[in-house]
């Protein structure tokens, strides 16, 4: 059976019956993805920490996002983010964006695992948004192997990873936008080797700014 794993990126206060119907859904949810501010911000945000005391107390595993440009960000600015979203609003883990697919930064991200199992945190999901090397599958709880729109989705392969994931307990991840009303995309996720997943209706710059068809309130 997939799981949902939520990023979405809106203000508890400027949508609130989002976040009620999030936190009602918690039976069916890998994980809720919270991003105050592009990361935990400058300072904790008041709203911010509520709805994640609500998550966790509803049982939800709450993922703190932290950019790191593709390997480009520098490693303490990365670690600091985690110590932050753990400190504010205690995360249980973290979720990394714009991670590098290659080889060649696995040792960048390596860094950053064993920074992130210290401060505690204690699920790591990397997102690549496409088939990363099988290396990260060593240090990932969830890889995120496509970010795309629906479009593209339609058109991927049957399974485009082959690291293996029962060895080493991996979740594999799909991040969909774009999606039409009507469509249930758990099942094309699981066709496609993925137990984790998100499919949202939103496009353009700001996708996860919408919550799954299943998932929006009763207006």
């Amino acid at each position: 059976m997939s799981e949902l794993l939520v990023p979405y990126y809106e203000h508890p206060s400027a949508r609130p019956a989002e976040w009620d119907a999030i936190i009602m859904a918690a039976p069916h949810l890998y994980g809720v993805v919270l991003n105050p501010a592009s990361g935990p911000g400058e300072a904790p945000d008041p709203a911010f920490v509520e709805v994640a005391d609500r998550l966790r107390t509803a049982d939800v595993r709450v993922l703190g996002y932290a950019d790191t440009d593709y390997g480009r960000r520098p490693h303490a600015d990365v670690v600091r983010d985690i110590a932050r979203h753990r400190d504010w609003y205690g995360a249980d883990g973290v979720f990394l964006d714009q991670v590098a697919a290659g080889r060649e930064e696995f040792g960048y991200y390596q860094r950053l695992a064993t920074a992130a199992w210290g401060a505690g945190c204690g699920t790591l999901a990397l997102n690549h948004g496409t088939t990363p090397h099988p290396s990260y599958a060593r240090i990932a709880d969830v890889l995120v192997t496509f970010e795309g729109t629906w479009a593209s989705y339609t058109r991927l392969g049957p399974r485009q990873w082959h690291g293996g994931t029962q060895m080493s307990g991996v979740r594999l991840c799909h991040l969909v936008y774009g999606v039409p009303d009507g469509v249930d995309a758990a099942d094309l996720a699981r066709a496609r080797g993925a137990c984790v997943y998100c499919a949202v209706p939103g496009m353009g710059d700001h996708p996860w700014g919408t919550l799954p068809h299943t998932l929006e309130p009763s207006r």
